[in-house]
């Protein structure tokens, strides 16, 4: 069963421009590592500052190994004063297990 790690990100209104900017540049390397599947940065329309990342695993042991390897260290490690942090201190990690799921059907 896939795992799907969300991190809800407070970003202030004035921000936000920065936070995708700093998304726009990051490492990338998610996307070659074992056992990943889907990446998207979703952007709040009305109601809430709260940014969501959302990440797909194969399993928990994937995310766990990509969470303790050097390619999460240097995609979370802010692209240095040319990349001030742009989000709040604010920020939760939801994990879920996949129970259904589904896309449209297409010939």
């Amino acid at each position: 069963m896939s795992v799907v790690k969300i991190n809800a990100i407070t970003v202030p209104k004035d921000k936000q421009e920065r936070f995708e900017e700093r998304f726009k540049g990051r490492a990338g390397a998610v996307e070659s590592t074992p056992g990943f599947e889907w990446f998207e940065l979703l952007r709040p329309l009305e109601g809430t500052d709260q940014y969501l990342v959302y990440t797909r695993w194969e399993s928990e042991e994937a995310y766990r190994a990509w969470e303790s390897g050097q390619d999460f260290a240097r995609a979370h490690e802010g692209g240095g004063s040319d990349l001030a942090p742009a989000a709040s201190d604010s920020s939760h990690l939801w994990s879920y297990e996949v129970i259904e799921s589904a896309a449209p059907d297409r010939p």
